[in-house]
């Protein structure tokens, strides 16, 4: 017996030592306002070697400098059963953003998360296409775990008994101020693995934590011009004709059109695929890319990288492949080299060295029952999970890799990122099909380092069509995906002449949209992005539910005041989207005048005002002195190197500033230097006139801008 009871004691100082091993980490500034403290032994594999992130520290070095946000022992970490627990506090005001691509929530605070890869299901539970390990406060930093593994997460749901600020318990039967969700003051994620490196960002305001964060990854993407324009997803099983058909509709009908997505009948088989070209449907693929070319349409293929047991590659890579198969499809272990060589090789030969200009890559989010299972392994020794946490981001970066050796940019459409992938020009999109989630993921990319696109697709009604073409025109990728629907623009006639000058409006604001995306990719800036990282905007405080009705669930939380329906589309334009059914909206204007988009008109400063646009237009509004570019409509992005003349509107009354992004549009020279940045001022004088200026080009520089002409919107 006192041996037993000898034992039990042992187990006991050990569960006491294992509870009292916490500690504040060790913190060491790896880069500009970026501490980084490695935790335990962290595993070889993590998403930032994934992704081959490479920092730009020079353009962080710009940013305003920021301290570490914390009191250092407020921050603990402790390595247990192989697995490391992290906690970081919270204060009693904060609100927390992040996690990922949510697609319902915007607020974090109070949450309960496991981040992994997967297709959106319906209810934000870190379950997504992008579940970024990455999450930003409202006080002004962020924090990322680089660890390609599904992370618990408890964003302030859960209450230590040691905490510095605990919670009042409080007595149900008698207390009408009783939560079922008391106060916490931590977030704490749980990693399943025996270490990792946890990296804190400094603001000093929350716009800057996310610039420093997506800076330290490479910084944003930049497309190429036309990446910008429009595109459209042709039927599946759409053959060469049918496809110039399509194309001759847009160009006779006056629709913009700059790429087309082929969609799986482009390949002889697919699910799995033989990324070989269906001879029947595409006899002359060369003479094919090169045709649509010609008439300024670049192609887009789509592909999942699942290899069938007929493709001409499947013998060579086999070897290469994990132990199980999607839809009989052999999964090339993309993380192994001699893997992505045969893979991409076979890419470049077929579709990549005939013109073929980008890729929408699917079916590497979800679902479980789709995708291999955790007990699969691969010839890489990398887990099923690190592979399922990573594979999106492994097939952007190796995609980009064959553009980039051909020194011509690509811009495509994926299923799945991760941390570490905001370099990549890849678009996510998915299966689901609801149009107000759809704007709630576009606020959210912006904190998670992705691009999200609210694609449209077919519509019950004209109203909803143009509904949803009007915020697609205002979004990352201005896209129809017809690949089911074969819906064409002009499919709903009472609403096809509106359509029509959205698209065109579209390109008309290239020279707005290139120049945002320049900065994405130079200063961090996501071009599309919440209203909370907007200064001036009214940050909301999440308040609990107090249920009186017992008949109620008591431990529903109330839904926190978020603005999820509203964003930032650049430097200077506010968004506010309407949905089917709506006549009337409210919109949130912060702290400074506005200006209506279209007219010029004074909106407001600083309150919320309602509005009834009418069904023709989707609320947009620009802060004063906002200066937006503007081109000609036309049918097609502007041709490497050509020069064009721009209109530049400017809103307000204080004198306006813009620093407007000039290359060649098409190849990666800009990474060499060849590019420049050109600054337009404007102001109104005494008279009322506008006076305009343009600073000169660069001498060895591209300079694909002509003449410039300046309308002063506000009258």
């Amino acid at each position: 017996m006192q041996h037993f009871k000898h034992i039990y004691f042992i187990a006991f100082l050990i569960s006491i030592s294992a509870a009292a091993s916490a500690q504040s980490p060790a913190w060491t500034e790896v880069a500009p306002g970026v501490w980084k403290a490695t935790v335990g032994k962290p595993e070889a594999f993590d998403l930032l070697k994934a992704a081959g992130s490479v920092p730009n520290k020079e353009a962080m070095a710009a940013i305003a400098k920021g301290c570490f946000p914390f009191a250092k022992a407020d921050i603990a970490a402790r390595v247990q059963d192989g697995k490391t627990y992290l906690r970081f506090p919270l204060q009693k005001e904060e609100q927390v953003y992040g996690f990922g691509l949510n697609f319902q929530t915007v607020h974090q605070r109070g949450r309960i998360l496991q981040l992994h890869v997967d297709h959106f299901g319906g209810k934000d539970n870190g379950r997504t296409h992008s579940p970024t390990p990455f999450y930003v406060s409202s006080l002004g930093y962020g924090v990322f775990i680089n660890a390609a593994r599904y992370l618990n997460v408890y964003a302030g749901a859960g209450v230590r008994k040691d905490s510095k600020d605990p919670p009042v318990a409080k007595d149900r039967n008698l207390d009408k101020s009783w939560a079922a969700r008391p106060y916490s003051d931590a977030v704490e994620i749980l990693v399943p693995a025996g270490g990792v490196e946890v990296y804190v960002f400094a603001g000093p305001s929350s716009l800057d934590a996310v610039r420093r964060f997506n800076l330290f990854n490479g910084g944003g993407c930049l497309p190429p011009r036309w990446g910008l324009g429009f595109t459209q997803r042709v039927q599946r099983l759409y053959n060469a004709d049918d496809v110039k058909k399509e194309a001759g509709d847009f160009e006779q009908k006056g629709f913009p059109l700059d790429f087309i997505g082929l969609e799986p009948g482009w390949q002889s088989k697919s699910y799995p695929c033989t990324f070989e070209w269906d001879k029947t449907r595409f006899p002359q693929p060369q003479q094919f890319v090169k045709e649509m070319l010609d008439k300024g349409i670049r192609i887009n293929l789509w592909l999942n990288p699942y290899v069938s047991p007929d493709a001409s590659i499947y013998k060579s890579i086999e070897p290469y492949t994990g132990s199980h198969t999607v839809w009989v499809g052999a999964v090339p272990d993309l993380s192994m080299p001699q893997a992505r060589r045969i893979f991409f090789d076979q890419l470049k030969k077929d579709q990549v060295g005939i013109g073929v200009s980008g890729y929408k890559i699917d079916e590497v989010d979800g679902y479980d029952h789709y995708l291999w299972p955790d007990v699969a392994t691969f010839p890489s020794g990398n887990s099923a999970e690190q592979l399922r946490q990573t594979y999106g981001v492994l097939a952007q970066r190796y995609s980009t890799d064959m553009y980039r050796q051909q020194n011509a940019r690509t811009f495509g459409l994926v299923r799945a990122s991760n941390g570490g992938a905001s370099s990549f020009p890849y678009v996510i999109y998915n299966d689901y099909y609801n149009h107000e989630d759809f704007i709630t993921a576009l606020i959210n990319s912006g904190f998670a380092g992705v691009l999200w696109t609210p694609e449209v697709r077919a519509s019950k009604t004209g109203e909803e069509w143009l509904r949803r073409f009007q915020t697609v025109i205002f979004s990352p990728m201005a896209m129809i995906n017809a690949w089911s629907s074969g819906t064409k623009p002009w499919n709903y006639p009472e609403v096809a002449e509106q359509v029509k000058q959205l698209a065109l409006l579209r390109m008309q604001m290239m020279p707005y949209w290139y120049t945002e995306f320049a900065k994405y990719h130079y200063e961090g800036t996501p071009p599309f992005r919440a209203m909370n990282l907007e200064p001036g905007f009214k940050q909301e405080v999440k308040k609990e539910a107090v249920n009186e009705n017992l008949e109620q669930n008591p431990y529903a939380e109330a839904a926190s005041k978020e603005i999820k329906d509203q964003y930032m589309a650049g430097e200077y334009l506010l968004v506010a989207p309407l949905f089917t059914g709506q006549t009337t909206r409210k919109v949130i204007l912060p702290k400074g005048k506005w200006y209506d988009f279209y007219t010029g008109a004074y909106a407001g400063n600083g309150e919320v005002i309602t509005v009834t646009p009418g069904l023709d237009k989707i609320p947009v509004y620009v802060k004063d002195g906002g200066i937006i570019p503007m081109m000609r409509a036309a049918l097609h992005a502007p041709k490497a190197g050509e020069v064009v003349d721009l209109e530049v509107r400017y809103y307000g009354e204080k004198q306006g500033a813009y620093k407007l992004y000039d290359d060649d549009g098409e190849t990666f020279n800009y990474e060499k230097g060849a590019y420049s940045w050109r600054t337009i001022t404007v102001s109104k004088e005494a008279n009322g006139q506008v006076k305009g200026s343009i600073t000169p080009p660069v001498a060895g520089k591209p300079n694909t801008i002509g003449k410039v002409t300046f309308t002063m919107m506000t009258k």
